[in-house]
């Protein structure tokens, strides 16, 4: 049985989400601020993490900054905040997904069943990744399709390396650009565009309608594989 640690001090809400996710067969354990909540998560070591960034003692950030330090627990955030920059904030500081209240209980179950879907998936990561009828070996820096060899670049390798590492997340611009082209090209989107428009043309059957290589307006890039074929 998987446990979920629920962090939210609105009462309401937390029983909300206890009663959805016990429906589901989740281990539901509570806590109502910033401290408890870091005692839970070091006593419990749950399995998911759902967020709120607003507590009474403290942010939310600065729980997933200090989980993250010593868990790689998928965390969601979930928020009534809903502007970009928020939503940026909380994926750059280690969040894996981010929903906005008020959710839609299937879409919630949803994003917590893929979540604990990728972190059992992370830990058999094989560096195989089905895109459609392109295949690509991230170990041997190899990919095929019907016609033969597909030609990624260097560069192309390391942008999908590192949406694969956070597979089926949310990956924010700045922190594909950090692990790719590192820090002090922080201020540079325009190459990262260039090289996912590149991508595209490869991978996907239409570019202008992407199936694997997903942009979230305004936050970054996600990666899709088929869940058949690993």
């Amino acid at each position: 049985m998987h446990q979920v640690l629920v962090i939210e001090d609105e009462p309401a809400i937390r029983n909300v989400l206890k009663v959805l996710l016990e429906a589901e067969h989740y281990r539901v354990i509570e806590a109502d601020s910033a401290l408890r909540a870091e005692i839970e998560s070091r006593s419990h070591k749950p399995d998911l993490l759902l967020v709120d960034l607003g507590l009474p003692d403290g942010s939310g950030l600065t729980i997933i900054r200090r989980v993250r330090a010593w868990s790689p627990v998928p965390i969601i955030v979930l928020s009534a905040r809903a502007q970009e920059e928020q939503k940026i904030a909380a994926l750059d500081a280690g969040a894996d997904d981010y929903i906005t209240k008020p959710f839609s209980a299937p879409e919630l179950l949803a994003r917590v069943r893929a979540a604990l879907r990728r972190n059992v998936r992370g830990a058999e990561q094989t560096g195989a990744l089905a895109l459609g009828r392109i295949r690509v070996d991230l170990s041997k820096r190899a990919a095929s399709g019907p016609d033969g060899e597909v030609h990624l670049t260097p560069l192309e390798y390391r942008v999908l390396e590192c949406l694969a590492r956070h597979l089926g997340a949310i990956v924010t611009q700045q922190q594909v650009i950090r692990e790719v082209w590192g820090p002090e090209r922080l201020g540079d989107s325009r190459g990262l565009r260039v090289c996912i428009m590149n991508l595209r043309t490869k991978i996907e059957a239409d570019p202008r309608k992407p199936a694997y290589l997903l942009t979230e307006a305004g936050l970054g890039y996600r990666l899709r594989v088929d869940e058949t074929e690993r």
